[in-house]
C-alpha cells in the first residue's frame, strides 16, 4: 500500500511540475506576443512606405495578383507566413480595392484574427490608400445601407460575420492601423439602440457582440486590464520544483509584465470622456435588456401556470401549447445566457430571476371552487378530516434540532477550519520591494506574499540539502548503516496504518450491527412517536450505503402489513428534508415495480399490487410522490379497467383520492378522473364486489351532497337530565345522580325522565344495570314512576316482536337486558319474567334463532 502511495505522490508531483512549466511557458509566450504587438504598432503608426520605383521592380501581373487576392479570402494562421512572403514579392498598387474587398469578405475564425492583423499591417505599411478603404469596407458589415439585400441573408451568417469583423477592428486598432476610435463609438451606439430590442434575433446577436467587445476592449470601458486575472495564477507557481532557468523567467515576467501592459495600453490614447460614453451606453443597454429578461421570465411563468392548469384539468397538453412553450422557453434560456455573459464581461453580478411561488399551483382558490369542480364556492372543504390527521401528515420533526449537522452531511467543520487558515495566511504583510511594485492591486500583493514564502521554503530546502551532503561526506559508514534501517522503519510505520484499518473495520462492523438492529425494530413502529424516534436514531448511522439499505428495507415491507405504510412514509418524509436521495430512490423502486406489475397483466400477487399502490398513495399525502405520478398510475388502471386493475385503482383512491380531491391544485383533475371511473363502472358489467369497491372509493373521495343535520334544541333542564344519565352516570357517581334526580321538579320532569330511561340502547350496554338501580332507588319515593318504567319496558318488548325490524335489534336486546336487571333489583316478580319468556317463544314472527337469543339474554340476567 505504501509503495502505491509513493507512486501516486511522485506522479502528482510530476503533474504539478509539468503544469508549472506549462504556465511558465505560457507566460513567456504572452510576453513575446505583447512585445511583438508593441513593435508592430510603432511600425504602423510611423510606416516607412517604399517609393514607386521600388514597387515597379516587383511582379505586377494580373495573373499573380488575382491568385494572391483569392488567397486573401481564405486567411488563416497556417498560411500566414507563405502569404506574407508572396505579398512582399508583388505589386498590388492597382489592386488595392480588390484586396480590401477580399479581406472584408473573408470568413475569419477567432484563431485567424492575429494572422489577418499582421497581413493588414504589411499592406498598410506599403500602400497608403489601403487603410481608409479597409475601414470603410469593414464598417459596411455594421452599416449596410438602405438596400434590403443584407436583410435577406441568413441571420446566423450575418451574426458570425459581425462578430469576427468586430474582433478584427479591435485588433487593427491595437496594432495601430486604425487611429480614430470614434468608429467604435458609432458601432456601440448602434448596437445598444433600444429600437433593436423589438426584434428578438437582433437582440440576441447584439448581446453576443457587446459581450465580445467588453472582453476584448476592456480598456474602452475603463475596466481592469484582462491580464490581471492571469497574474493571480502566475504568483502561485511552485518554483521549488522548477529549474533555475525557468525560475528566472517566472520572476522576470511577474516583475515586469504589469509595466509592459500599462505601457502598451497607455499608447492607445483613449480619453476619460470617451470611456464615460462607452460605459454609459453599456450600462443603459444592460438595464434595458434586464427589464426585457424580467418580462420574458414573467411571461414564461404565466404560460407554465396556464399549462399546469390545463394539464391537471385534461391530463395532457395540445401540440400547439407544447410548441409555444418550447419556443418561449428556448428564447428565454438563450436571452438569459447572453445577458449573463454580458454581465460577466462587465464585471457585474448576473441577473437573478425571482421565483414565483404560484408557478407550481394549478388552480387558485377561485379556480378550485369553480362550478366545474362541483363544489359550492362559499364552502371550502378542509384537506384533512381532523387535527390529528393533519398533524400526522404535516407536522414532521425537525431533524436539525435533534441531530448534529455533521451527521446530516450539512457541515464540514474541518474543511471550514482549513479554509479559514488558508485565508489567514495570505494576509501577512509583504516585503517593501513587493509593495512598491504592486501597490495598486490587492490580489497581486497576496500573490507576491505567497511567492516570497515559497522562495523562503526553497532556500531552506537548499540549505538542508547542503548540510546533509556534508554529513554524508564525513561519515560514509554511518550512512551505510542507515541504509539498512529503512525497512524496519517502514515496518514500524505500517503498524499504525494497519491498526487504523482494523479500527475502521471494527467501526464499520459495529455500525452494520446497529443498523441491523434498527431495521429489525422497523416493523414494530406502529405509532408516530416510535417512528420519529427511529428516524432520529438512523441519522446517527447516516451514510450512503446505510441509506440504500434503509430504502430497500422500507420497500420490502410485508405485503400484508398495510398498516405500516403510513409510518414508513412519515419516516421517508422526515428524512427527505435532509437526505433527498432517500425519497428519490424509494419512488424509483415503487414506480418500477408498478410498471412491471401493470404490464405483466397476470391475475396473481394482488396483495403485492395493493401494497405498492397504497405506498405510493401514502407518499403522495406527505407530498413526497408528485401528484402527476399518482394520476399516471390511476390512468394506467383506468385504461385497462379489468380484474386486478379495478382493485388497484380503488385502493389508490381510498388512500389518497380524498386528499387530492380536496387539494385546490388537483381538485379539477381528480373530479374528472372520478367521473371517468363512474362512467366505466356503468358501462362495464362488473361483478357485485367490484361494483361495491368502485362506489365506496368514489363516495369516499366525493361524498354525496346532503343537507346538514339540524340539531334538536332542548331546554336546559332536559339537557341536564341527559347529562346525568348518559355522561356522568357510573358506579362511583350513581348516588350523586340519584340525589340530583330527586331534586328535580317532579311534575315537570317525570314524563321526560321516563322517556330517557327507555332510551337505554343509546347509552353503554354495560351501564344498563345502573339505570335499573336508579329505577329501584326512585321507586321508594315515586311508586307510579317505577310502575310506568316496567309497563314501558314490557310494551317495547312486545312492539319489537310485532314489528320485527332488523334496525331495532340493538334496541330490543337492550330492553331485554333492562327487564332482567329490573328483576335483579326486585322490581318485578318472576311471573313477569316467565310470561315474557313464553311470549318470546310462542310469538309468530322471527326465526327460532332470534327468539333463542332473546330468551338466552333474559334467562342469563335473571338467573344471576
Amino acid at each position: 500500500m505504501d509503495h502505491h502511495e509513493d507512486e501516486y505522490r511522485v506522479a502528482g508531483e510530476h503533474r504539478d511540475k509539468q503544469g508549472d512549466e506549462e504556465a511558465a511557458a505560457r507566460l513567456e509566450e504572452i510576453k513575446k506576443s505583447i512585445e511583438a504587438k508593441m513593435v508592430l504598432r510603432q511600425s504602423n503608426l510611423n510606416p516607412e512606405r517604399p517609393d514607386s520605383g521600388f514597387l515597379r521592380t516587383l511582379d505586377s501581373s494580373i495573373k499573380r495578383n488575382t491568385a494572391i487576392i483569392k488567397k486573401l479570402k481564405q486567411i488563416n494562421e497556417e498560411q500566414r507566413e507563405g502569404l506574407m512572403d508572396e505579398l512582399k514579392s508583388i505589386n498590388l498598387s492597382k489592386f488595392v480595392s480588390e484586396a480590401v474587398t477580399a479581406i472584408s469578405d473573408a470568413k475569419l475564425r477567432s484563431s485567424d484574427i492575429q494572422a489577418a492583423a499582421q497581413i493588414c499591417s504589411l499592406l498598410h505599411q506599403r500602400y497608403k490608400d489601403f487603410s481608409p478603404s479597409l475601414i470603410q469596407g469593414l464598417l459596411k458589415v455594421f452599416f449596410p445601407g438602405k438596400s434590403g439585400d443584407d436583410m435577406d441573408a441568413d441571420r446566423n451568417l450575418r451574426a458570425m460575420k459581425k462578430r469576427s469583423t468586430l474582433k478584427l477592428l479591435l485588433e487593427l486598432y491595437f496594432v495601430g492601423i486604425i487611429e480614430d476610435n470614434s468608429i467604435f463609438i458609432n458601432i456601440i451606439k448602434d448596437l445598444t439602440s433600444v429600437e433593436h430590442l423589438k426584434d428578438r434575433d437582433t437582440t440576441q446577436t447584439n448581446l453576443t457582440l457587446l459581450a465580445s467587445f467588453a472582453r476584448q476592449g476592456r480598456i474602452f470601458l475603463g475596466l481592469p486590464l484582462s491580464g490581471q486575472e492571469i497574474y493571480e495564477e502566475w504568483y502561485y507557481i511552485d518554483i521549488s520544483n522548477l529549474s533555475v532557468a525557468v525560475v528566472e523567467i517566472v520572476i522576470c515576467l511577474v516583475t515586469y509584465m504589469p509595466d509592459i501592459l500599462q505601457q502598451f495600453y497607455k499608447g492607445l490614447n483613449i480619453s476619460a470622456d470617451q470611456k464615460k460614453v462607452f460605459r454609459k451606453a453599456f450600462n443603459t443597454y444592460y438595464d434595458a435588456v434586464q427589464e426585457l429578461l424580467q418580462s420574458e421570465h414573467t411571461s414564461l411563468r404565466q404560460m407554465e401556470h396556464e399549462n399546469a392548469k390545463i394539464l391537471n384539468a385534461k391530463g395532457e397538453l395540445s401540440e400547439e401549447n407544447i410548441s409555444l412553450y418550447e419556443k418561449l422557453r428556448k428564447s428565454y434560456d438563450q436571452l438569459y445566457r447572453n445577458v449573463s455573459s454580458l454581465a460577466e464581461a462587465l464585471d457585474m453580478q448576473p441577473p437573478v430571476m425571482p421565483e414565483d411561488v404560484h408557478t407550481t399551483r394549478v388552480a387558485s382558490g377561485e379556480d378550485a371552487s369553480s362550478p366545474a369542480s362541483g363544489k359550492d364556492p362559499s364552502v371550502l372543504e378542509a384537506v384533512w378530516d381532523d387535527e390529528d390527521t393533519r398533524a400526522f401528515y404535516e407536522c414532521l420533526p425537525d431533524l436539525r434540532a435533534f441531530v448534529p449537522a455533521v451527521l446530516l452531511g450539512e457541515a464540514e467543520p474541518k474543511v471550514n477550519e482549513q479554509s479559514a487558515k488558508t485565508q489567514e495566511l495570505p494576509t501577512e504583510p509583504a516585503t517593501e520591494s513587493e509593495q512598491g511594485q504592486l501597490a495598486t492591486q490587492d490580489t497581486a500583493e497576496i500573490s507576491a506574499d505567497s511567492g516570497s514564502l515559497q522562495e523562503g521554503k526553497t532556500i531552506e530546502k537548499g540549505k538542508d540539502k547542503e548540510e546533509k551532503d556534508k554529513e554524508k561526506a564525513k561519515d560514509p559508514d554511518k550512512e551505510k548503516g542507515k541504509e539498512k534501517d529503512p525497512d524496519k522503519e517502514k515496518g514500524k510505520e505500517r503498524d499504525p496504518d494497519r491498526k487504523g484499518e482494523t479500527e475502521k473495520e471494527k467501526l464499520k462492523g459495529l455500525e452494520g450491527t446497529n443498523l441491523d438492529a434498527l431495521l429489525q425494530r422497523l416493523p414494530g413502529c406502529v405509532s408516530r412517536d416510535l417512528i420519529d424516534q427511529l428516524t432520529v436514531e438512523f441519522c446517527y448511522l447516516n451514510s450512503k450505503s446505510n441509506r440504500k439499505r434503509l430504502v430497500r428495507a422500507l420497500f420490502n415491507v410485508p405485503r400484508t402489513s398495510l398498516e405500516l405504510l403510513p409510518y414508513y412514509s412519515r419516516m421517508v418524509a422526515t428524512l427527505s428534508t435532509c437526505m433527498k436521495d432517500v425519497s428519490t430512490m424509494l419512488l424509483q423502486l415503487l414506480e418500477e415495480e408498478f410498471n412491471f406489475l401493470i404490464n405483466k397483466k397476470d391475475q396473481m400477487n394482488i396483495e403485492t399490487k395493493i401494497r405498492n399502490i397504497r405506498f405510493i398513495g401514502e407518499l403522495c399525502k406527505f407530498k413526497i410522490a408528485p401528484a402527476g405520478l399518482v394520476f399516471s398510475c390511476l390512468k394506467a388502471c383506468l385504461d385497462d379497467f379489468t380484474h386486478h386493475n379495478i382493485d388497484v385503482a380503488c385502493n389508490l383512491l381510498e388512500t389518497c383520492g380524498r386528499f387530492l380531491y380536496r387539494s385546490p391544485e388537483t381538485t379539477v383533475r381528480m373530479a374528472n378522473m372520478l367521473e371517468i371511473l363512474m362512467r366505466l363502472k356503468n358501462v362495464k358489467n362488473l361483478d357485485p364486489r367490484h361494483a361495491t369497491l368502485v362506489e365506496n372509493a368514489y363516495y369516499l373521495c366525493k361524498p354525496p351532497e346532503r343537507s346538514a343535520r339540524v340539531s334538536k334544541v332542548r331546554p336546559p333542564l332536559h339537557q341536564y337530565i341527559r347529562k346525568l344519565l348518559f355522561s356522568d352516570l357510573d358506579k362511583s357517581s350513581i348516588e350523586h345522580v340519584l340525589r340530583q334526580l330527586r331534586k328535580l321538579p317532579w311534575s315537570d320532569c317525570e314524563s321526560y325522565l321516563l322517556k330517557c330511561f327507555m332510551k337505554v340502547h343509546k347509552g353503554k350496554y354495560g351501564q344498563i344495570h345502573l339505570i335499573a338501580s336508579l329505577t329501584a332507588g326512585l321507586s321508594r319515593y315515586h311508586d307510579e314512576f317505577a310502575v310506568a318504567v316496567v309497563d314501558e319496558v314490557l310494551e317495547e318488548i312486545r312492539l319489537g316482536l310485532e314489528l320485527n325490524e332488523y334496525g331495532m335489534q340493538q334496541r330490543r336486546i337492550a330492553h331485554m337486558r333492562f327487564l332482567g336487571e329490573l328483576y335483579n333489583y326486585e322490581h318485578v316478580d318472576s311471573s313477569v319474567v316467565f310470561d315474557t319468556l313464553y311470549l318470546v317463544l310462542v310469538f309468530g314472527h322471527g326465526t327460532p334463532e332470534v327468539r333463542i337469543i332473546y330468551f338466552y339474554i333474559l334467562v342469563q340476567i335473571t338467573w344471576q
